[in-house]
This record gives C-alpha cells, sequence and structure tokens, in this order.
C-alpha cells in the first residue's frame, strides 16, 4: 500500500482537542449578540411580501389600492412599477448559488409566474404588522398555465443525470445486474423519502441599508463572499461597495447558503424607497421561498454469496430540480464508497417540476441515500441469517470500490467494535419482536454514516501585537457551531500564546474572503489559511530576532524552535514575541495568505485521484413500539464517529448530537406535505410540520474513535453533516428488529406499521 505523506506535523497540542467553551457563548446567553433583524436605523421601514398561489402562469391585474390606503403603507412595488435587477449571468463560484436557488428570476421585473409561493409583490411600511396587514389585501388575479407538480406522478419522465466535474451521478463497475441475478442471497428494495423544509430557530431575515451607491446589508449568510458577488452583479454596484454583515447565524443547515429571493426584494425595496428597510420572513414566508431537500424514489438490490461476500451493489434514484433551477443531490454518493462489491452500478436520474428549487439540506445527498442503502444492508442480513455488524465488516473495503483509490483512513472496523461494546449490542436477541419491556416491543438497530471531507479556498490574516495578543481576520460564518473557537484554539497552539489572548474577527464581507460555511468544509479550510499565516508571522519574528545583537534565536532555523509561552524557544533559551518586537521598535507582526479559486480546483481534481476522504460513524439505535398503537419512540442512541482531528471536544460532540437529531426527524416526522393539483405547500408550519423536541429525543452518546487525516490540514476532515447521515437507516433498522416489518417511506409513521 502507498504511503501516505503527512500534511503537516502532528504533535500533542495545549488547545485542539479541548473541550473549550464557545467564546460567543456568554454574548448569546446575554443577549449581548445582535442578529440580522436587530440592528436599528434612523427612519427604518418594515417589509412583507405577497406571495403568488398558482404553481405557473402570468398575472393579469393586480390591485395594491387597498394596500396602499393603509396608514403607515410606505409602498406597494409589484411588477408594474419595481426598479429593474440586472440579470445574474455566469458568475464563476456564484453560479452554484444561483443554481441552488433559482436566483436569477426577474423578481418583480416580470409578470410571470414560477412557484406557487413566488414573491409576486413587495410591501413597505412604517411597522412590521402594517406591511404584513397590508399584504393581505393586495388582490392579484392569474391567468394559470400548465404546470408540472406532482413528483409521484412524473417518476416516469425522469431523466438520466450526467456527470460533472463538481458532481458524479453515475458509476459502473461489473456487471451488477447480472451478478444480483445470479446471487445465491439477494435483496432488490424500494424507498422513498418526502419533500423536506427548513426551520432553523432564526428565521431568514434582510436589513438593507443604502447610502447613494454604497449598500450595508445584515444578513443571516452562510456564504457572505459568494452574496456580495451575488449583489453585486444584481444591483449594478462595484463589490467593494457592497458590506455584508452575518456575525451570528441563527441555524443554517444549508438553506442560508444561497440567495433566496427575500433578500433581494428587501435590497430593491430599500433602493426604491429611499428608506433603510427590513425584512423578516414569517415561519410560512420561509417555506414559500426558501429551498428545501427534495423528495427520492430509490432502488436499493444486494447480491451475496451465503457467508455474506457482497456480489453486487446496485443504488439508482430519482430525485427533483425546478424549472427555474436547483441542485441535483449526490443521493448514492455513500453507496460508491462503502462497501466492497466486484459488480457495482449507481446511476441518478432527475425530474424537472414548478416548484421552488430544492437546496442544500445537511448533509445533501448522504443524508437520504444513507437510509436507502443501510436499510437494504440490514434487510440482507436478516435474509442470510447473519448479525447486520458482521456483514458490514465481511464488506469492508481496503481500497475505494469504484475507483480504486487509497482510503486516507480506515476506522469503520474499531468504531464498529468499540460502539457495539459500549452500546451493549451483544445483548440484542436476534429474533425479531423477541425483545420487550413490559409491554413494549423492544429493537436495536445499526448503520454507518458516511459524508466526503474536502476543502474550499480561504483567505486569513494573522497579526501578532507587540503586547503578545493576536487577531485572526477570515470572513468566515459562525453559525452556532462554535467556528471562531475552534479556529482560537488553532492559532494558540501555532503560536503558543494563552487562548484568550486570540480574538477572531469573522462575519464581515470587508474581512478577508472565507469559505462557505456548508459541505463540512469550514473549519478544516479556514485551519489551512490559519496555519500558513501563523507560519509566515513566525518567520518573520524570527528574522526580527536574528537583526537584534545578543538574540538567543540567532543562528536557529524555525524548524529548531518551538512556539511556546508566547515567544519562540529552543532547548537552550528563547524569547517572548513581546521582547523581540519591543527591541525591533515594531508594534504588530501581520501575515496575510490568499487562496484562489484555481489553485483550489487543480488540488481537489488532483486529490481526488489519489485519494478518498471522509468523516464517517456508526449509529447504534434502540426503539421502544407500542404493539396496540405502533407508537414509535428512540429510547437510546450511541455514535462511534471518526470526523479526523477533533478541534474542539466539546462543540464536536455538539455537532454531532445536532445532526442525530436532526436524523430522527428525518426518521420519524419530517415532511413537507405539497398540494399535486396546485404545487402549494400545505403544512408551511411548525404546528403541522413536525420536528423533533425534547421529548422525542433521549440521551446521545456520542465516541471519538477517529485519528487525524495526514491528507488534510491539521488533519480534520469536518463533522457538521456526517452526524445526520445513516440515522435514519438506524432508526429503521431498530423499527424492523422491534416489529419484523421493514419501512422504506420515510417518515415512519404509525399507520405505516398498523
Amino acid at each position: 500500500m502507498t504511503t501516505i505523506t503527512r500534511a503537516e506535523p502532528v504533535t500533542r497540542t495545549p488547545y485542539v482537542g479541548r473541550a473549550v467553551d464557545r467564546i460567543d457563548g456568554t454574548a448569546k446567553a446575554t443577549g449581548q449578540a445582535r442578529f440580522a433583524a436587530e440592528h436599528h436605523y434612523p427612519g427604518l421601514a418594515h417589509a412583507a411580501l405577497v406571495h403568488s398561489t398558482v404553481a405557473r402562469g402570468r398575472i393579469t391585474a393586480i390591485d395594491a389600492s387597498a394596500a396602499r390606503a393603509v396608514p403607515g403603507v410606505i409602498e406597494v412595488l409589484t411588477h408594474e412599477n419595481a426598479p429593474a435587477m440586472k440579470p445574474l449571468g455566469k458568475g464563476g463560484p456564484i453560479d452554484l448559488s444561483a443554481m441552488a436557488s433559482g436566483t436569477n428570476v426577474d423578481y418583480l421585473a416580470t409578470d410571470e409566474v414560477h412557484w406557487n409561493g413566488q414573491p409576486v409583490a413587495v410591501v413597505v411600511a412604517e411597522t412590521p404588522e402594517t406591511a404584513r396587514y397590508a399584504a393581505g389585501l393586495v388582490k392579484v388575479t392569474y391567468q394559470e398555465l400548465p404546470s408540472v407538480v406532482d413528483f409521484a406522478a412524473e417518476l416516469p419522465n425522469a431523466v438520466p443525470l450526467k456527470n460533472s466535474m463538481i458532481m458524479e451521478h453515475n458509476a459502473e463497475k461489473g456487471d451488477a445486474e447480472s451478478a444480483l441475478a445470479a446471487a445465491p442471497v439477494s435483496v432488490d428494495l424500494t424507498f422513498t423519502t418526502p419533500p423536506l423544509n427548513h426551520n432553523a430557530i432564526e428565521p431568514h431575515t434582510t436589513t438593507a441599508v443604502w447610502d447613494g451607491d454604497k449598500l450595508t446589508v445584515h444578513e443571516p449568510s452562510q456564504c457572505i463572499a459568494f452574496l456580495r458577488k451575488h449583489l453585486a452583479k444584481r444591483f449594478g454596484v462595484p463589490e467593494p461597495d457592497i458590506r455584508v454583515l452575518s456575525p451570528y447565524v441563527g441555524g443554517g443547515f444549508g438553506g442560508k447558503g444561497s440567495v433566496w429571493p427575500g433578500t433581494l426584494l428587501a435590497v430593491l425595496a430599500a433602493r426604491a424607497t429611499g428608506r433603510p428597510v427590513r425584512l423578516v420572513l414569517t415561519r410560512e414566508g420561509v417555506y414559500r421561498t426558501v429551498g428545501g431537500r427534495t423528495p427520492s424514489t430509490q432502488r436499493v438490490a444486494l447480491g451475496a454469496d451465503e457467508q455474506g461476500r457482497l456480489t453486487a451493489l446496485i443504488h439508482t434514484s430519482v430525485a427533483r430540480t425546478s424549472r427555474i433551477g436547483g441542485a441535483p443531490e449526490p443521493i448514492t454518493s455513500a453507496s460508491r464508497h462503502l462497501y466492497a462489491a466486484p459488480n457495482i452500478l449507481l446511476r441518478e436520474s432527475g425530474i424537472t417540476l414548478d416548484l421552488l428549487s430544492p437546496t442544500f439540506m445537511r448533509a445533501p445527498g448522504e443524508a437520504i441515500g444513507t437510509f436507502a442503502l443501510e436499510s437494504a444492508v440490514d434487510e440482507l442480513a436478516w435474509k442470510l441469517g447473519m448479525d447486520p455488524i458482521e456483514l458490514r465488516l465481511a464488506n469492508l473495503p481496503e481500497r475505494d470500490p469504484v475507483g480504486g483509490q487509497q482510503l486516507t483512513r480506515r476506522t469503520l472496523r474499531q468504531a464498529y467494535t468499540k460502539g457495539a461494546e459500549l452500546f451493549g449490542w451483544r445483548r440484542r436477541d436476534p429474533r425479531a419482536g423477541a425483545m420487550r419491556d413490559g409491554r413494549l416491543l423492544v429493537g436495536m438497530g445499526v448503520a454507518t454514516a458516511y459524508h466526503p471531507a474536502m476543502i474550499l479556498p480561504a483567505s486569513v490574516t494573522v497579526r501578532l501585537h507587540a503586547d503578545g495578543t493576536v487577531v485572526v481576520r477570515c470572513g468566515m460564518q459562525e453559525m452556532g457551531m462554535g467556528a471562531a473557537t475552534a479556529q482560537a484554539q488553532i492559532a494558540a497552539d501555532e503560536l503558543g500564546v494563552p487562548l484568550e489572548s486570540v480574538r477572531v474577527e469573522y462575519g464581515d464581507s470587508d474581512l478577508p474572503d472565507g469559505p462557505m460555511a456548508g459541505g463540512s468544509v469550514q473549519t478544516a479550510s479556514v485551519a489551512a489559511g490559519v496555519i500558513a499565516a501563523c507560519a509566515k508571522v513566525k518567520k518573520e519574528v524570527l528574522a526580527l530576532a536574528r537583526r537584534v545583537p545578543g538574540s538567543p534565536l540567532r543562528g536557529h532555523r524555525l524548524d529548531d524552535l518551538h512556539a511556546r509561552d508566547s515567544g519562540l524557544h529552543h532547548a537552550g533559551g528563547g524569547q517572548t514575541y513581546a521582547d523581540i518586537l519591543t527591541a525591533a521598535g515594531r508594534d504588530h507582526v501581520e501575515a496575510a495568505i490568499k487562496s484562489g479559486m484555481l489553485g483550489f480546483v487543480l488540488r481537489t481534481l488532483r486529490d481526488r485521484r489519489r485519494y478518498v476522504k471522509a468523516a464517517t460513524a456508526v449509529h447504534f439505535c434502540e426503539v421502544r413500539v407500542d404493539p396496540d398503537t405502533m407508537e414509535v419512540r428512540v429510547a437510546r442512541w450511541l455514535s462511534a464517529f471518526d470526523a479526523g482531528r477533533i478541534v474542539n471536544a466539546k462543540t464536536a460532540a455538539s455537532q454531532m448530537r445536532g445532526g442525530v437529531v436532526m436524523g430522527i426527524g428525518l426518521a420519524l416526522s419530517e415532511q413537507t406535505l405539497v398540494d399535486p393539483r396546485n404545487g402549494r405547500i400545505v403544512n408551511p408550519s411548525l404546528s403541522e410540520y413536525h420536528v423533533p423536541v425534547h421529548a422525542d429525543i433521549p440521551r446521545i452518546e456520542v465516541h471519538d474513535v477517529g485519528v487525524p487525516d495526514p491528507t488534510m490540514p491539521l488533519g480534520v476532515v469536518g463533522i457538521g453533516e456526517v452526524g445526520i447521515t445513516g440515522v435514519a437507516a438506524a432508526v429503521a433498522n431498530a423499527v424492523r428488529h422491534a416489529t419484523g416489518k421493514r419501512v422504506g417511506d420515510l417518515p415512519i409513521t404509525l399507520d405505516k406499521l398498523l
């Protein structure tokens, strides 16, 4: 096997790996943190949206007279009077954001309607209550056009997707269909998952302020650099004249990674009225104008010999996009990597509907793809009469099953072994329905989690002051996962300074461009920049020290020195940063790292040919099922995960638990209901769309079995999304064990078990 050269030395450090409290925790707990809807401006006006009630058509008349007559209404913008925005066109990296949200639609510049819920008017008023009331008085009539909104009815019209540089939808090795037909033991199953909607605690909010041709936007964004580029194109303003401020994001999960119509229309309204304008979407408004997860239909077929060794693996899927855009999900991603099979067939297809664009949602593709794959593996174990863990261990690959690349880490065996021991898997009776707790049926299930690892470009500056304090600057985003805390820990270790002396500036487009907070990439991406910038700082400090007569660092190379105790040291002595900078007459030293897209693309393509790197986990679930009502309750949960080097043990565990909670919602309760006649979402509120609450969630144990990934910065691979993958399958497998019934249609509601 090829030896992997580590990206950088990995040594024990005083802060990385510790369970450190988030540095923004006090501000949030005491109410000092100000979110996008909490910034006051003189003359601030408030906006509300009017949503279309047809899936596709043209506006034939719009009567806003009653709305304009309401005291306090400033303006009602429609396609008849709104200033035009510029078309987005082709914009390189921002195309990904446009693809995911359909934001190249000419909102309020056309009478066309593309989906049920599209904003067709904006009311601007002195108060939010007035704006919402007046919005309800706007009367719109339409000429309806034929629309296609029923996902299930359109399945026969699905079109195969093509592989691209960004996303691989198809793979074929051997003859999987023939191998399946010849297999001594096989399963061939169909799975369906519903559309899902985002429900972050903080709804989407925009506060837009024009000062002449300069624009300031307060927005909870997962990618402020892309948002600024997008606004610059749409409003014809140079990027430096736009400032996006997003220091706190009240949850994103992918939904705030794109530019949605509410953002554009708030900025448009502010320009049209000459007033600062705030638009806070109602919960229903989020459902109507912010995309969610695509529904899917999947087939997983597995063939094996009598010993459980796979001979065939087939995974096909159908998902949807929109006539105005949308990103197809890589549903078969995990099936490409998890199991060794000589014959593999992976195919993904798409349907285009007249609905709002689907978009990124925590672990796009992998979350629902692993439900089908891991449920099918479990069902094969039942058919073989084999323990589901033994079946998985018998099929772990030595190299990537499809491409043959080297796996940077292989820790799933350790995760299964440790997790099974801690969970008490050996107490599981292998017979379906045999375990009880009083009158309740008890079931145990297990599933593998998988999420690919990568990095994105990140520009960073690090400034070391003569008083020993450090400032790290990067336009990254903080969504509650402790991003700034992690980078402070890394910088403190790299420079050998106390954690409390490091300040991290983030959430501002005036800072060096950071990566998006998505794809589980932000920590590793920014870490690469922080490490490189700190190395440049130390190099410059050493150069200054060498010029000082009598410095104990003269004659030493940087490789001979250790950064500790707020300075540079070797076995025979050392010198503090304060002493070096003071002697040199400098009040600070600063280093900048600028990461470009071209270099990133080339490195990504090179790495993809050589390695497969990912975060993995094993989920263990125990359920209780009422035999009379078939109500399912999750009673116990344990996850053994490998996300490479853990920067902050406390926030990493929180991320994993958050993913599990979201996955339990996917498994048992969440679904967006779309009227197949007109494309309208009929449950656009938390009273009808059921997310898990505290009473639904047991204590979630998480255990780290990971090792640093030698190909990633500091060995970090990211943990934001691996937690949700495999969760729905673990629940479904536990339900299968408790009841003997395989439910392949999410969510697993009691009517499907009765």
